[in-house]
């Protein structure tokens, strides 16, 4: 999943990025208002951490302007200002959440995590398809019940898929999701990466019976891939 975050103060700003990088988010960043409103326009992001009080522009005019256009990735706005007008404004110009500084990079994360499974359409933390387990809190993931091993790459991409069950997903919709503006993007190297999670996801006991139970990545020719449940 890949978050824009935007904040202005460069300590805080550095906690937060490490903070999603360690959650296993892909991130991108910026500190005003023109370059945030910039990259919200033109990149694809699943949600994002937003600032009220920046430079150039603020957050609040920002966060009206791409509502304004039909953006409608989630928004978890962030105030200094211990204001409900201020709470109460950010919420009608369209944000979905909001914390108010200071504020524990765990309850960020949370509240992050059940905006993007609200935008998608799941409920519980932990997400299931089949045998197949992700438990976004954690990043464990497993198959029938064994715990399996992934890299970093791999699990943005089981993870973006997992956010979709059913739904086909280009290669390019994945390579967009999954590294940074600023990344050396190849969207061959994906069906590396979907390979591989179809190797390390197989059942423990690949009978007949335990593949049935268990989900696949279907590949559809020419158009992308396709979390498919048992």
């Amino acid at each position: 999943m890949r978050i824009l975050l935007v904040e202005d103060d460069t300590l805080l700003r550095a906690q937060l990025r490490n903070a999603l990088h360690g959650a296993g988010y892909t991130v991108d960043e910026a500190d005003n208002g023109r370059d945030a409103q910039f990259l919200g326009d033109t990149e694809a992001v699943d949600a994002v951490v937003l600032d009220l009080g920046l430079p150039v522009v603020d957050g609040l005019t920002v966060l009206k302007r791409w509502r304004a256009e039909g953006r409608n990735m989630p928004v978890l706005i962030l105030t200094a200002r211990d204001n409900w007008h201020e709470k109460v404004a950010g919420i009608d110009a369209g944000a979905d959440d909001y914390l108010t500084k200071p504020f524990h990079l765990e309850e960020l994360l949370a509240r992050l995590r059940a905006l993007i499974r609200r935008a998608s359409g799941q409920a519980s933390a932990v997400l299931q398809c089949g045998d197949w387990s992700l438990d976004t809190r954690s990043g464990r993931v497993t198959c029938a019940g064994q715990p399996v091993t992934l890299t970093a790459h791999e699990y943005k991409v089981l993870d973006y898929l997992m956010h979709r069950p059913g739904v086909l997903v280009s290669r390019a919709e994945l390579t967009e999701h999954i590294y940074a503006q600023d990344f050396d993007r190849d969207s061959n190297t994906i069906e590396v990466f979907v390979g591989r999670l179809r190797k390390k996801m197989l059942p423990p006991a690949a009978s007949s019976a335990a593949l049935a139970d268990s989900a696949r990545i279907e590949t559809v020719r020419g158009m992308g891939y396709r979390l498919v449940p048992p």
